[in-house]
């Protein structure tokens, strides 16, 4: 029988800088390494091509995004909200301001 665990990508931390900064590591290098969605053509083929660039591997699709994920909560919530000006606002002509 086996008597060590499979550590995943913390296999060269070793015992060092306590469980639950590891389980963090874990978590953000899992969601890093998997393939995501293209928000162009949908094919589950983007990847990381530096810190927070991201790119499609079908379309060629290059777009920003977060450090470890394509699409961040904050920019979802900025995503919204601009989406929300933009039917707010609408020109105003200067025969309506006479």
């Amino acid at each position: 029988m086996a008597r060590t665990k499979k550590v995943g990508p913390t296999r060269g931390l070793g015992t060092r800088y306590g469980a639950t900064v590891r389980k963090r590591y874990i978590k953000v290098i899992a969601g890093l390494k998997t393939e995501h969605r293209c928000p162009q053509c949908g094919f589950v083929k983007v990847t990381r091509k530096s810190v927070g660039v991201w790119q499609c591997g079908k379309c060629n699709f290059t777009f920003t995004g977060g450090a470890y994920l394509p699409a961040t909560k904050l920019g979802a919530v900025a995503k919204r909200a601009a989406k929300g000006l933009q039917e707010v606002t609408t020109p105003v002509s200067e025969e309506e301001t006479t």
